[in-house]
C-alpha cells in the first residue's frame, strides 16, 4: 500500500482531489442528491412538531463541504427539483414543494453553497474550523426553515422556533461533531500538511 501523499492546493475541496472532468462533476452532482435523499429516509417524528430528525441536514452540510459550493448548490438544487416534481426523496418518502418542512430543503440548498465557499477556504481542514462552517451551515438552514414553517403553519415565531429549532440543537451538535471528526480526518488521510 502506498503512503505517497496527494498534492492539494489552496481553494481544493476534497472532491478536487478526483481527476477532473465533466463526468466527474455530473456524478458528483447526482452522487451527492442521492446521498441526500437517502439520508432523508432517516426519518425520526418529534412530538409536537411537523419537522421529522432527518439525516438529510448532515448529508446536505457533508456534500456541500465536500463537493465545494457550485457542485454543493447544484446538488441540492437537483435534489430540491426531483422532490417539487414528485419524487418521493424528501423525509419520509414524501415530495412536493408546499409542505412545512420545505424551507428547510431551500435552506440546505443555500447552506451547501455557504459551506462549500467556506471549504474552498480551508473551512474543512481542523475540527474548529468544521465546527464553525457547520453552526454557519445550520444557521442558514434554520434561517430560511423556521420562518417558512410559520408561514405554512400560521405558528407564531415562539411556537416555531420551539418546534422548528429547539428540538433539533442537539442533534446538530451531533451531526457537527461527526463532521469535526471525518472532514479533518480525511484532509489528513489524502496527505494534507498543516
Amino acid at each position: 500500500m502506498s503512503t505517497a501523499a496527494v498534492a492539494t492546493r489552496p481553494g481544493e475541496v476534497l472532491a478536487d482531489l478526483l481527476p477532473a472532468s465533466r463526468v466527474r462533476d455530473i456524478a458528483l452532482v447526482v452522487g451527492g442528491a442521492a446521498l441526500t435523499a437517502i439520508s432523508a429516509q432517516l426519518s425520526v417524528p418529534v412530538p409536537g412538531s411537523p419537522v421529522p430528525v432527518t439525516g438529510q441536514t448532515f448529508a446536505a452540510l457533508l456534500v456541500g463541504t465536500a463537493l465545494g459550493a457550485r457542485r454543493g448548490l447544484l446538488s441540492l438544487a437537483l435534489y430540491a427539483v426531483v422532490g417539487s416534481l414528485g419524487a418521493p426523496v424528501f423525509q419520509g418518502g414524501t415530495s412536493g414543494w408546499g409542505g412545512a418542512s420545505f424551507g428547510y430543503v431551500v435552506g440546505m440548498l443555500l447552506a451547501a453553497g455557504m459551506v462549500g465557499a467556506l471549504a474552498r477556504r480551508g473551512g474543512d481542514r481542523s475540527v474548529l474550523r468544521t465546527a464553525g462552517t457547520m453552526v454557519l451551515g445550520s444557521a442558514v438552514i434554520y434561517s430560511v426553515g423556521v420562518p417558512w414553517l410559520m408561514a405554512s403553519t400560521g405558528m407564531s415565531f415562539s411556537a416555531a422556533l420551539s418546534a422548528g429549532l429547539v428540538p433539533f440543537l442537539i442533534g446538530d451538535a451531533l451531526k457537527a461533531a461527526l463532521a469535526m471528526g471525518a472532514l479533518p480526518t480525511a484532509w489528513k488521510l489524502v496527505g494534507r500538511k498543516g
